[in-house]
């Protein structure tokens, strides 16, 4: 496996266990963050292992499917989620968004982002 490949691999990996770390701790906001960060990382690691080239410099789920040309591989339920959770990477950084983020983000919501997560972040693994 190219090495740049397995770094991000190892990256989403690390940021789901840390993803269930907050959810234990419950620090809920964190759980939506690290979310998107370990979509982000397998999708890097999918990037570049179909390109052969660096993943695109964008914290953007879409934009780095579409840009790899791989958007259409992703089924209804998977685009949904990827829409889910795309904002949850901005609206944890910024105070205008993090109160009504964590209003929204109770403890079942954040064990079904997880849940998600885990099963996209899965699927994508099995096709490298």
């Amino acid at each position: 496996m190219n090495e740049k490949v397995k770094y991000w691999l190892e990256l989403s990996d690390y940021d789901l266990d840390t993803a269930e770390a907050m959810l234990q701790s419950k620090r809920y906001l964190y759980v939506g963050f690290m979310c998107h960060q370990t979509i982000e990382k397998i999708l890097k690691a999918y990037f570049i292992d179909r390109n052969n080239q660096s993943a695109p410099y964008s914290h953007s789920l879409s934009f780095i499917a579409k840009k790899g040309s791989f958007l259409s591989i992703f089924n209804e339920e998977q685009l949904d989620f990827i829409d889910q959770i795309e904002p949850l990477n901005i609206e944890a950084r910024y105070p205008s968004y993090k109160e009504r983020l964590l209003k929204s983000l109770t403890e079942a919501k954040c064990r079904t982002l997880i849940d998600e997560t885990k099963k996209l972040q899965l699927w994508i693994k099995q096709k490298l």
